[in-house]
């Protein structure tokens, strides 16, 4: 199922010599001479620092054994910020000896800050770089992991979106430097953080890309999303029980033996919904779970008690201000929550055995409500104080600019002839799945008559954050991407592997609202007897 390009490999010789035969035609407009891999730090691209090295064939690259490249790591636009740290908007671009006349922007997640190998891995079956792609990655516009750049106010609009603008473009004038020709098509690719800038890119530089994959997208992470980490914890740490000092043990407030209850007891209500009995719930309309078929009528270790069903309530339902206005979505019921291979633990509980929490949740989520969300920073600010009545107002003039689930049209990107997917898991312990439904719904509203010409949404069973859990998460995207932009081969399914739970198992991610369907006959593990059937 690996995707095979269609256009012919071009080396850099063979660029250069059609550089030069159109030259010899004496057309004013024919490209420059392709330019050698070191001779590029002499690109103009204004205020940047550049370095190049000729990358042999076979040289191991973050565990990827990689073609003959180029590779350029630059900063561009150094400065000092307002706390008097220094910035840059750093980036690394790989180009491949021989090219295939694509190129590939690498999102980025997190609070971005680091440059990562600019590879190509996700939503591929092979790395982009080695089916010829050139790639870039960018830190986003400052250095270091944390959120601390949020006391610079232009490291917050380079995060939002001016870093990736100037990246996009720097990249493309060293495509051209470097091949004497421009890209005949572009991509993007990225999840959470990098599923965002990716819905960024559809509505700030709507020309910029032919197509556009967003993974499990953080588009309202700057408010509604984190407003929603600051709820589920507060209500999870209510009933968490205490040490001898009365402090609060997160990681407790479920056990594992709890949410291995709540997946067997998912998957006894909702798993044959889609013809057989796989461990995976592919029609989630039908699934009508609610935790309450879990309380205890006696003594039972198959039971939870009733602080612990109130508690699964309250982070599956949205967060709510005292008006009872609902601030985030809601979550599904997915069983992949309560297997050990999903992170759903680490984001939410954590594995302290201590008061002193480590879920993901908090850490991470709290370090950019203190230094980003909140405008004006506020470092010291607890999670567990959040006000939602008040607080949410703290946080609107950053999501104005960083958030990108309000505008549903992309009616520019669409002009350009762009194609959008989103893929979303529905076990994801950060982003809810319901969230990328609801602006797919809304896309749907914004263009009637011609979404699925331009658009699609897939929900993977069972799958966690970006990736893994207890699913078929490994997929060629980028080649159905690919095809969709340049044959006009709308993807009507796309066939998923497994990995380490379903190692042998294939199913097609239908688009949304379809799901997969058993046909009653052959293999159950073999995605060709399965159909994308509508609700």
């Amino acid at each position: 199922m690996r995707f095979v390009p269609d256009l012919p490999l071009r080396s850099i010789a063979a660029v250069g010599m059609l550089s030069m035969l159109a030259a010899c035609g004496g057309d004013d407009s024919s490209p420059p001479q392709a330019l050698s891999c070191t001779d590029l730090v002499n690109t103009p691209l204004g205020d940047a620092d550049l370095t190049a090295q000729q990358v042999a064939e076979g040289t191991q690259v973050a565990s990827v054994s990689t073609v003959a490249h180029c590779h350029v790591t630059g900063y561009l636009d150094r400065r000092t910020g307002e706390d008097g740290k220094p910035y840059a908007r750093g980036f690394e671009i790989r180009m491949p000896d021989s090219w295939n006349g694509r190129f590939l922007y690498q999102g980025g997640g997190g609070n971005d800050g680091a440059i990562r190998p600019a590879l190509g891995t996700q939503a591929t079956l092979e790395p982009a770089l080695n089916q010829g792609f050139v790639v870039v990655s960018t830190d986003a516009g400052h250095q270091g992991l944390d959120a601390s750049f949020g006391a610079d106010p232009q490291a917050r609009i380079d995060h939002a979106y001016a870093a990736h603008d100037r990246v996009a473009r720097a990249a493309k004038t060293l495509i051209e430097a470097r091949y004497g020709v421009p890209p005949d098509h572009s991509y993007f690719i990225g999840c959470s953080g990098g599923g965002r800038q990716g819905m960024m890119f559809t509505q700030r530089f709507p020309d910029y890309f032919d197509g556009v994959l967003a993974m499990a997208p953080a588009m309202s992470v700057a408010k509604e999303a984190t407003i929603a980490a600051a709820w589920s914890t507060q209500q999870l740490m209510a009933i968490a029980p205490t040490n001898d000092s009365g402090e609060p043990i997160l990681s407790q407030a479920l056990t594992d033996s709890d949410l291995g209850l709540v997946r067997q007891s998912i998957l006894e209500a909702c798993d044959a919904h889609d013809g057989i009995e796989d461990g995976l719930v592919s029609k989630p309309g039908a699934c009508t779970w609610e935790p309450t078929e879990l309380a205890c009528n006696g003594s039972s270790d198959a039971c939870l008690s009733n602080d612990k069903i109130a508690a699964l309530q309250a982070v599956a339902m949205p967060p709510r201000n005292s008006a009872g206005e609902a601030l985030y979505t809601d979550w599904p019921w997915d069983p992949g929550i309560g297997h050990p291979a999903n992170d759903w633990r680490a984001w939410r509980l954590g594995t302290s055995p201590t008061s002193a929490a480590n879920a993901r949740h908090i850490t991470l989520m709290q370090d950019a409500l203190r230094w980003e969300f909140f405008t004006p920073p506020d470092p010291d600010f607890n999670l567990l104080d959040f006000d939602f009545d008040t607080d949410p107002a703290r946080m609107e003039e950053f999501a104005a600019i960083y958030n990108h689930d309000r505008d549903a049209s992309i009616d520019a990107f669409k002009a350009h002839g762009g194609k959008f997917m989103i893929v979303h898991g529905m076990a994801d312990p950060i982003f809810s799945p319901s969230e990328s439904v609801d602006y797919y719904q809304r896309l749907q509203a914004a263009h009637p008559e011609d979404h699925e010409d331009f658009s699609r949404l897939y929900l993977v069973p069972g799958m966690a954050h970006c990736q893994g859990g207890a699913a078929t998460d490994r997929f060629d995207g980028l080649g159905q991407m690919v095809n969709w932009v340049e044959q006009q081969q709308a993807p009507t399914e796309i066939i998923a592997y497994g990995s380490q739970v379903f190692p042998d198992r294939s199913r097609p991610l239908c688009p949304y609202p379809s799901y997969a369907q058993y046909t009653g006959e052959g293999d159950p593990e073999d995605a060709s007897n399965f159909v994308c059937a509508m609700p």
